[in-house]
């Protein structure tokens, strides 16, 4: 009895540091990487106080650093989980079959892109991002049902200018990553920009 109840307190403990390491973490790749049965681990979450992943991820949610002042979260492409302006940033994608390519269930390139150049321009800490250049290397394909975690990182600001890393990841794979250049600009500024191209 002793040995059973160790066995299941050695087994908590992997899955509580399962989900502090990955929050966004699966029944079943939690079942996966602890060789146990689906209804074991919802058993051990129950008894854990531990909520399902789509419930830890609004919670999340609900406890951002900050908001974005460029991007409203209608414009992010997946959901964001949480930003602190001008550093750093999160989100997470859960691809469907409506963002794959016709013919097979691989993601469409551009779908990945915009998650995380969305997600870089939300970090920037300005009212109007503009990407201006972009260097990005996709690394693997991605099939539908995957689910993307994004985490931007602001590495350099010069006034107006923010160089952002954003590295994408399915599990621990990483599926792409990029440097983003965004310039900022405040919205007296892109309101002038727009009358001047009214007069053009």
């Amino acid at each position: 009895m002793a040995d059973k109840f160790l066995k299941k307190s050695e087994r908590h403990q992997k899955l509580l540091a399962a989900i502090q390491e990955n929050p966004f973490i699966t029944d079943e790749e939690l079942a996966e990487a602890l060789a146990v049965s689906i209804p074991t681990i919802r058993l051990d979450r129950l008894e854990l106080s531990i909520p399902e992943v789509r419930k830890r991820t609004k919670e999340m949610a609900s406890h951002f650093f900050g908001a974005s002042q460029s991007l409203g979260a209608a414009e992010i492409v997946g959901e964001l989980i949480e930003i602190e302006p001008g550093k750093k940033g999160l989100s997470i994608l859960e691809t469907e079959q409506s963002m794959c390519l016709e013919k097979c269930n691989i993601v469409r390139g551009h779908i990945i892109f915009a998650q995380a150049n969305s997600l870089a321009n939300a970090v920037a800490d300005v009212q109007v991002a503009l990407t201006g250049n972009v260097e990005m290397d996709f690394l693997r394909t991605v099939r539908s049902g995957e689910k993307l975690i994004a985490r931007a990182q602001v590495i350099e600001k010069k006034n107006h200018r923010f160089l952002i890393e954003v590295v994408v990841r399915s599990k621990d794979e990483i599926v792409c990553k990029g440097t983003f250049v965004i310039y900022g600009m405040t919205m007296e500024m892109a309101e002038y920009l727009k009358l001047l191209k009214d007069v053009e």
